[in-house]
């Protein structure tokens, strides 16, 4: 039986044998092929992203890509090539339409709390890029890969508070602050994936598969064969 601990080493983006680091770099591999076609120099803007994503790809530091980051609070900039800057991403304020060759995102817009912020996300990343490129995890995928807990995101969210106020689910918690263990609950809102075909009606959804079942979704628009034209 596999144990939480077993499950969160797991899911851990840093360790190089996890499932979902297994995963994550076959999702930048295909990704990376997706943009072969793109003329140089490469402008991307990551939308809630980091310089160390960017670093642990091998894409820092090279003089043919440009990337933005864009949060809420920026980090420091360590590297020439990737510019931390403070933006909305559910309303992208001094960003023309068009500006970046490829509008980013990984695993982010499920944590912007409502249907609504996600239409609005998603339109910003519609608007920004002449490409782009999204990732998000599964509804109907039964482990939450935030809160590591089989079923957690069927769960009632009074349900999802009180065991949160009492113990740790998987990265979050305990949290006996019942203002502040609602935020973390309702912070998270997974998409199925109808939803990413109502937020990217131009673009084509892909499953990405772990054992039969889909883990996650990826949107993207004008990347591939063809796409340098």
């Amino acid at each position: 039986m596999t144990t939480t601990l077993d499950t969160a080493q797991q899911a851990a983006t840093d360790s190089s044998g996890s499932i979902s680091n297994r995963m994550r770099n076959k999702r930048f591999a295909f990704f990376e092929s997706l943009c072969e076609p793109l003329p140089r120099p490469l402008s991307i803007l990551d939308i809630g992203g980091t310089t160390e994503f960017w670093r642990q790809r091998g894409w820092a530091g090279r003089d043919d890509v440009n990337i933005t980051l864009v949060n809420l609070k920026a980090e420091e900039q360590t590297e020439d090539n990737i510019t931390p800057t403070v933006n909305d991403a559910t309303a992208l304020e001094g960003i023309d339409d068009g500006s970046y060759d490829i509008a980013f995102s990984n695993s982010v817009i499920e944590h912007v709390f409502t249907w609504e912020n996600q239409v609005k996300m998603a339109a910003e990343v519609r608007r920004v890029g002449k490409a782009y490129f999204l990732q998000t995890p599964n509804f109907w995928f039964p482990i939450e890969p935030h809160f590591l807990f089989p079923g957690w995101h069927y769960l009632p969210t009074g349900v999802r508070i009180a065991i949160l106020r009492r113990r740790r689910v998987g990265w979050r918690g305990p949290c006996p602050d019942a203002q502040e263990a609602r935020a973390l609950v309702e912070e998270i809102r997974l998409l199925s994936g109808s939803e990413m075909r109502r937020l990217f009606p131009d673009g084509t959804i892909k499953a990405e598969k772990y054992r039969g079942l889909t883990k996650s979704w990826m949107a993207y628009r004008g990347l591939g064969q063809g796409s340098a034209a």
